[in-house]
C-alpha cells in the first residue's frame, strides 16, 4: 500500500517502482500503466512491391520485345500485316503499364497473380506462320483491326487507370466503358481471333485460348477487387455485360 501512496503522490516514481521484479514489495498490487506510448503503426512493405513492380515490367517489355522482333521478321519476309496489328495491340499495354496510377487497392492473392500471369505472358509467346492461314489475309486483317480499335478506345478511355492486376485504380464510365465493363479484354478477343486465324498453329491456338480464358476469370477477380467501391457497385447496375453484350 505504501507503494501506492508514493505513486500517487509521486507520478515520476511509477516507472521505477515498476521496476522492481515480483511487481515490487510481496503482495503489493500492480499499478496499472495509463501512459499514451506513440503508435509506430505496421510495418510496410513498400520495397518489396517497388521491386515486383519493377520486375514485372521489365519481363513485360523483355516478352513485349522479342515477340515484336519476330513478328516484324515475319512481316518483313512474309508482307503480311495481321502480326503487326497484335504488336501494336500489345505496344499499349507496355506503354499504360509504364504510366499506371498507383492503385488504393490490389488484390495480391495467388489466383490472382496467376491469372495476370497467363493472360499477360501468354500473348508475347505467339509465334508466325508462313502460309496455311483459313481465312483470305483480307479478313484476318480486318478482324484484327476492328479488334485493335476496341482494345485502343478502351485504353484510350481508362488512361492511367490501367493496370495488370486486379486492382481499384480509379472508376471509369467513359467512353468504351459505357456499353461493356471491360471493353479491352473483348478487342483482345478480336485481335486473338484474327492472328489465330492468320497463323493457324496449335501453339498460337492453346497460348491465347488459355490467355483469354484467363482474361474471363480475371475481369471476375477485378469486378470483386473494384466492388468495394460503392461507385464501381452503382456502374456495375448500370452496365450489365462484362465482355460480350448478351453473353458474359
Amino acid at each position: 500500500m505504501k507503494r501506492l501512496a508514493l505513486a500517487s503522490h509521486f507520478p515520476s516514481l511509477t516507472p521505477a517502482l515498476r521496476s522492481l521484479g515480483g511487481g515490487g514489495w510481496p503482495g503489493a498490487a500492480r499499478v496499472p500503466d495509463t501512459r499514451v506510448r506513440p503508435n509506430a503503426g505496421p510495418p510496410t512493405d513498400a520495397p518489396a512491391r517497388d521491386l515486383g513492380d519493377l520486375a514485372a515490367k521489365i519481363v513485360i517489355v523483355t516478352l513485349f520485345s522479342s515477340m515484336a522482333v519476330r513478328l516484324a521478321q515475319d512481316s518483313a519476309r512474309t508482307g503480311h500485316v495481321t502480326g503487326m496489328l497484335l504488336v501494336a495491340s500489345e505496344a499499349l499495354v507496355v506503354v499504360l503499364t509504364m504510366v499506371r496510377r498507383p492503385a488504393a487497392s490490389v488484390d495480391r492473392t495467388l489466383k490472382a497473380r496467376l491469372l495476370t500471369a497467363f493472360a499477360t505472358f501468354g500473348p508475347p509467346l505467339v509465334r508466325p506462320m508462313s502460309g496455311a492461314a483459313i481465312a483470305p489475309e483480307s479478313i484476318t486483317v480486318s478482324i484484327a483491326a476492328i479488334g485493335l480499335i476496341i482494345v485502343v478506345l478502351g485504353k484510350l478511355s481508362l488512361g492511367r487507370s490501367f493496370g495488370l492486376s486486379p486492382a481499384n485504380r480509379g472508376v471509369v464510365s467513359t467512353g468504351m466503358y459505357r456499353f461493356m465493363r471491360h471493353p479491352i479484354y473483348l478487342g483482345y478477343l478480336i485481335t486473338h481471333v484474327g492472328f489465330v486465324a492468320a497463323n493457324p498453329a496449335d501453339w498460337n491456338l492453346v497460348v491465347l485460348a488459355a490467355a483469354d480464358l484467363a482474361l474471363m476469370f480475371r475481369a471476375v477477380r477485378e469486378e470483386q477487387t473494384l466492388a468495394q467501391d460503392e461507385a464501381y457497385r452503382s456502374y456495375m447496375q448500370r452496365v450489365r455485360w462484362r465482355v460480350i453484350p448478351g453473353v458474359f
